[in-house]
């Protein structure tokens, strides 16, 4: 039942691809960001850098349309141009440890407004709107939605099979990255793709639940019939055992005014404590904690195994620990917005946890057991959402690779 549809991406040139292409702007620091933009007058950051700068003097608006003639630029001075043919992309990644591979295409917003392409996190509505309004300006995406299909062998070997020849596109990052994108714009093997994927009962959202949302308002704001390009979601589709899902471990300010003696009393209530002392220790299973205080490690397992959870979302970790020690506890009860808790993701070292902690940023921390695919789908399904920062899912996208332009 799921629906996509190929596209004329907007590319680099070939010969250009490794100098174009880069992070999500967020992911830079201040001197790496300079140095990009001093040095490197192809990169992709210089079409994004309008939108993050001058915040108090120019409107939102200004900024995004100042995007789209920056982008413009790069179309003109021949940076960036676009495919003749609508095709289908196919995009591998290989890091240090991993290697990932899916399928770029167009899916439907109406398939997302229907719940066939499901969700399982929660949405800002102001972020929705600056996102929506971001793109109705600047006219483009080039930022994909991850979502996952179930495994399918014939998807599998098709894609063995494309991947053999010569790719389009190979270059390495600072990262120490090689991305491979090849195209695909045969009439007949885009059907017989779309065929495959009708025959997919749901499509789920692992990363990208915000723009998702935005593009649905987009659509929904379209005036012109003839403009059939908002209608569609510029979309990397994987699947779903080829993605790599790691924790987002908490970092707590303070106990709330419990000493260190009172505050392990309290947890002692919901689960059995030992003391690894110095000794760093990671979860090794669901429903087993790790814990940071007073520069000591310590191991939380929870000590009613056979406590029956109604839902889902009630056997999440990141909800036991929400509901038995973050909540009650600690009184923190906005996890997005609260100001004494923060987040690490599980791709840094416990180690890193520990130095914030002993340099007295922090008094404790917690460390969990990252979630499944199978925990994620139980919630989309369900209809349920998980707790904020639950998830930090790869691959992760490069700007300026494919654009899809609205």
């Amino acid at each position: 039942m799921a629906k996509i549809v190929p596209f004329k991406a907007v590319r680099p040139t070939r010969d250009k691809v490794c100098l174009v292409t880069c992070r999500s702007y967020e992911e830079y620091v201040n001197a790496e960001l300079a140095a990009q933009l001093d040095f490197n007058p192809l990169s992709f950051l210089h079409i994004l850098k309008p939108a993050y700068t001058n915040q108090e003097t120019v409107s939102f608006e200004k900024r995004y349309r100042q995007v789209h003639q920056k982008y413009e630029d790069f179309k003109n001075e021949i940076i960036l141009v676009k495919d003749k043919k609508p095709a289908i992309y196919i995009h591998k990644i290989v890091t240090k440890t991993q290697s990932f591979t899916g399928i770029i295409v167009g899916t439907s917003v109406a398939d997302y407004c229907n719940n066939i392409i499901k969700k399982h996190e929660d949405i800002i509505a102001f972020r929705v709107r600056l996102l929506k309004d971001y793109m109705k300006y600047s006219e483009f995406n080039t930022e994909p939605v991850l979502m996952t299909y179930p495994d399918n062998k014939t998807i599998e070997n098709w894609i063995f099979n494309c991947i053999q020849k010569l790719a389009d596109f190979e270059f390495s990052t600072t990262k120490k990255e090689i991305h491979y994108l090849w195209k695909i714009e045969d009439a007949l093997e885009i059907n017989w793709l779309q065929n495959i994927f009708e025959k997919t009962q749901s499509l789920y959202i692992a990363d990208g639940h915000h723009r998702t949302e935005a593009l649905k308002l987009l659509s929904e704001e379209n005036d012109n019939p003839g403009n059939t390009a908002k209608n569609h979601i510029l979309s990397y589709l994987i699947s779903e055992n080829n993605i790599k899902i790691y924790e987002f471990n908490r970092l707590v300010k303070d106990l709330n005014g419990f000493t260190k003696e009172a505050f392990l009393q309290e947890l002692q209530k919901d689960f059995i404590i030992e003391n690894k002392f110095q000794q760093a220790f990671q979860p090794s299973r669901k429903h087993e904690f790790g814990m940071y205080l007073d520069h000591s490690f310590y191991s939380l397992n929870l000590r009613n195994e056979d406590e029956f959870f109604e839902t889902a979302l009630d056997s999440l970790d990141t909800q036991i620990l929400y509901k038995k020690v973050l909540l009650p506890i600690l009184a923190i009860e906005d996890l997005r917005n609260d100001e004494r808790i923060e987040y690490l993701s599980g791709k840094q070292s416990v180690l890193e946890l520990q130095n914030k902690i002993d340099q007295e940023e922090f008094e404790i921390g917690f460390i969990l057991f990252p979630s499944n695919i199978g925990e994620i789908k139980a919630l989309a399904d369900a209809d349920l959402i998980m707790p904020p920062k639950s998830t930090y899912i790869e691959p992760k996208f490069r700007s300026g690779l494919v654009v899809y332009e609205l």
